[in-house]
């Protein structure tokens, strides 16, 4: 049974997506929460396996209460997913830089939402190629910070470090195997060494220590 907290300061959001919760086969809402306190205060109470984040609510928001959560290490095993009403939201890569394992939009279909729900909960990132490229066309239109390499990032093969470069911009394992000229099990073996060796929680993670390491590009 996966354990679901809903996070948002509208009522009727929040009662759209606790029906489409507890609808569904195999999941089980735990949880409501009008603001990110009262948001951070359930997910420790109630230690849900996936977190559906608000990101403007009152006092603290959605980008901060993620940043508690993934913080906390008795919620090692929570995923947040942040909610947001345009896709190209300007919070967008602070959640993810802050722990988000992805993002969708409040206008995503049910059946979309669900898959989304069931996805995360297995460990992967609800960020696809095509959404990661649009998240890096707009920031790559905002005025460049220096790079803050990861304190892992030596311990990458050369080999690593520009399979971590690639899903910074945006390519899944069959499109790196195509510019690797590697089969895509080799790919997926990359990466997921990779991020084992960084310790990222999930693919949306390694696309910001890309961007951060300055390996997009590169």
């Amino acid at each position: 049974m996966i354990k679901v907290l809903i996070a948002d300061d509208q009522d009727l959001v929040r009662l759209g997506l606790r029906a489409l919760v507890e609808s569904e086969e195999g999941l089980a809402l735990v949880g409501e929460a009008a603001d990110g306190l009262a948001a951070v205060e359930v997910a420790r109470r109630e230690r849900p396996d996936v977190v559906l984040m608000d990101v403007r609510m009152p006092g603290v928001d959605g980008i901060e209460a993620t940043r508690r959560i993934v913080a906390d290490p008795e919620l090692a095993g929570t995923r947040v997913i942040v909610l947001t009403t345009f896709e190209l939201d300007e919070y967008v890569f602070d959640a993810l830089r802050h722990g988000a394992s992805g993002f969708l939009t409040k206008d995503t279909r049910p059946a979309e939402l669900l898959r989304a729900i069931r996805l995360v909960a297995e460990g992967e990132a609800l960020l696809s190629p095509s959404v990661t490229r649009r998240v890096v066309r707009e920031f790559a239109t905002r005025p460049a910070r220096p790079p803050r390499p990861h304190p892992r990032l030596g311990a990458l093969t050369d080999r690593e470090r520009e399979v971590v470069g690639l899903v910074g911009e945006g390519l899944s394992n069959e499109e790196i195997a195509g510019r690797l000229v590697v089969s895509p099990a080799t790919a997926r073996t990359h990466v997921s060494r990779a991020m084992v060796k960084l310790a990222a929680r999930d693919r949306a993670q390694l696309v910001v220590f890309a961007y951060q390491s300055g390996l997009v590009g590169s």
